[in-house]
């Protein structure tokens, strides 16, 4: 999964369609990821210690992932993203309409050691 928390994305179907919001969390196993201020639900709580005045709690819950697109930081638009990997085996995220970098996946590889890739523990 490539969207990652604290991304910008675009939501692209159901009641809040066209809204831009900050990823709050993601959920990888599921797919899914909860954005700020979208799929809102209330929570109705039972007085505790915790929570002593009781009461109906508003909260976000998960939306799938194929419902959102990426903002991009460089053009400014909602787009798919793609990965590129660089000659020193750096993966990032690539936006797909302007092909900017959007923050890197995996850092640089070391070296491969040499005389048939036989590896010293």
């Amino acid at each position: 999964m490539l969207i990652r928390t604290g991304d910008t994305v675009e939501v692209t179907t159901g009641n809040a369609r066209g809204t831009r919001a900050k990823v709050l969390s993601v959920r990888p196993d599921d797919g899914k990821v909860v954005v700020e201020g979208v799929n809102r639900v209330y929570r109705h709580m039972k007085r505790s210690q915790k929570n002593p005045q009781g009461g109906r709690l508003s909260r976000e819950m998960p939306i799938s992932v194929s419902n959102v697109l990426l903002v991009c930081a460089a053009c400014g638009k909602a787009t798919r993203i793609g990965l590129r990997v660089g000659a020193d085996g750096a993966k990032a995220r690539v936006c797909k309409k302007c092909k900017a970098d959007n923050g890197t996946v995996r850092p640089a590889r070391a070296a491969k050691k040499a005389a048939g890739g036989a590896t010293e523990r």
